[in-house]
Parts: structure tokens; sequence; C-alpha cells
């Protein structure tokens, strides 16, 4: 150290290999802390949580279809309590009501991408969340579904629907499209459990079918083996609610496969990714029916192809032709 001609400052004399190693050890510092945090950002872009339902094979065949379509840059945890609460800007994707509502007890400001919801469950919480949740519908379409008998009945014209007081509103927008469609509908309340056979033989002389939407009030185990015992009595059919019915008697369901559930899951997370919000919740274009041939044969009804039906309900809908997925 050297003293200059003022009294107040001091040089210090640092040798050139000295000041070598300073710069080297400062780039070296930098250059860490910079693969530090794009290794960090990496990992959150990545990163997906995962939050199963009751159903453990459900839960893998999703997951190796989730993995299949985000692609091997992404990885999938699976989500346990506190999760988001120690991580909230990495989005979790939820199977099922139930997988939903707990993530979003862990932690309402998660980003959530629901799947396996139907929209009366997930829409609120869409349009409150500013983009942070969304969903992939589950539940058939009505209009799919009313289509796709009038498909199988050609002759079809009315459409008979049953619900509570409380549910009317699922059918409300479905009876205002079907003359669209050469089809009128008419909602049938049902107001007590003992008025539901009679007012489901009301609905039965109105309608050439009837149009079941995923109302567990009106269709359940309890109830359904009455409702389709009634209605074939009487030469009917119905329609949905879902896939899992026609193994029960409905005649005919339409549905989305797993697989394109998935394919629309990852191009929501990659939408996240880029603008930070969800998509609205949206039914995927791509869907497949599910047919009862036995009940079609007691009833003589003469079933089409699956792919022919379905190339007709998209035909009628608007849209173009898609291979059946049974």
């Amino acid at each position: 150290m050297k003293a200059t001609g003022h009294p107040n400052i001091l040089t210090t004399t640092v040798s050139p290999a000295t000041r070598w190693r300073l710069v080297i050890l400062v780039l070296f510092l930098v250059i860490t802390h910079s693969l530090q945090a794009a290794a960090a950002q990496s990992a959150t872009g990545s990163l997906v949580y995962l939050a199963g339902s009751d159903n453990s094979a459900l839960n893998r065949r999703l997951r190796s279809l989730l993995e299949d379509a985000l692609g091997s840059t992404t990885v999938i945890r699976s989500f346990s309590d506190g999760q988001t609460s120690r991580d909230s800007a990495t989005p979790v994707i939820a199977l099922g009501p139930e997988a939903f509502t707990r993530v979003r007890q862990d932690n309402r400001n998660a980003p959530v991408l629901a799947l396996l919801v139907d929209r009366t469950f997930i829409d609120g919480y869409a349009e409150r969340s500013g983009g942070s949740v969304s969903g992939i519908l589950y539940d058939p379409p009505l209009l799919r579904q009313a289509i796709a008998g009038r498909a199988i009945l050609p002759q079809a014209t009315r459409v008979a629907m049953l619900a509570r007081p409380g549910t009317v509103e699922l059918y409300e927008p479905v009876t205002e499209q079907l003359p669209d469609y050469g089809l009128e509908g008419k909602i049938f309340v049902v107001t007590s459990d003992e008025k539901l056979i009679p007012t489901l033989i009301r609905a039965l002389n109105y309608g050439d079918f009837i149009l079941a939407a995923p109302d567990s009030s009106i269709y359940n185990p309890r109830t359904i083996k009455h409702i389709l015992l009634t209605a074939y009595r009487r030469n009917r059919i119905v329609i949905g609610p879902s896939q899992a019915y026609v193994k029960a008697g409905s005649l005919a369901s339409t549905y989305t496969p797993l697989t394109e559930i998935a394919e629309l899951a990852a191009a929501f997370i990659r939408e996240y990714r880029t603008s930070g919000q969800f998509p609205p919740p949206v039914y995927p274009d791509s869907f497949g029916i599910r047919l009862n041939q036995q009940v079609a044969r007691s009833l003589n009804i003469p079933l089409r192809d699956s792919q022919d039906i379905i190339n007709s309900v998209k035909a009628r809908l608007g849209g173009p032709e898609e291979s059946a997925d049974e």
C-alpha cells in the first residue's frame, strides 16, 4: 500500500495475477447465478402437479396419457396436501370434482386445470378466477346427445326431458337449440320421488325418446332400473346421461375418449405457461359413441354402424367427420 500526496487518500497496488483472479471469480459467480436462475425457471416451467381421483387405475391411465401429451420435458409429480402452500405458481391438474376441491382447499390461488368434471361444476370457479382455473369438460353436451338420438331414430321429432325444480336449468339451453335441428323439446318437472314414474309416463307419451342429463337427483342407481323398464315397456329409448348408463340399459351415449382429454389438457398447460392464463372450459371436439346392442334388438331398432352415427352427428352439428373410438 502506498500513500499519495493527499493525506486522506490511499491507493493499493494490486498485482496483475491477483486482478485476474478477482475477475475470474466475479465471472464465475455471475455465470453460476445465471445458470441456477435458468435451471429454477426451467424446472418451474416444466413441472405439473397431478391430483388424482379415488380410482387408482384411472389415475395411472390418465397420468400415462398426460406424460405422452406433455412430452418428455415436462415432469409430472403427484400432488400432496400442503403442496400449493409451498408452490403457488406451478399448475395442478385435478382429476374429478373431489380432487379439484382438495386442491382449492389447499390454496385458493393455485392454478388448477380440472379434468373429468361437468360444466355446472366448473363454470362458476372459472368465471371468478381470472384465468387461473379452467376445465376439460367430460359430461356429453346435451345437444350432441339429442342429435345422436335423432341419428339413431331418424323419424324422431320430439325430445322429452326429466328434471327436478332445481335442475331445470340444465335443459333450458338445449330446448332453445333443438328447433334448429328439426326437433322440439319439453321439460317435465318431477316435484317429488313419488311423482317420478307418473311424470316419466307423461314424458314418454310426449317424446320419441328421453334425453337424460347427468342429474343425480333423477338418474342414480336407485332410480335408473325403474326409469329404463318404464321406458322400454312403452317402446321408448333413453339417450344418456353417460356411457356408464349404457351398460345399465340406456340405448346410447356419446363420450369423450381419455386420449382427447389428455391432448387438450396439454394444450391448456402450454397456453398457461405462455400467457399466465388458462383458456375457458371447453368440450373436446372429438367424441365416441357407446351403443347397447341388446336393448336395440329387444326394441327392434336397427342400429347403424358407430362410425356412421358419429359422422351423422358431426355433419348435423356442422363439424368435420370423426373416427369412432369405442
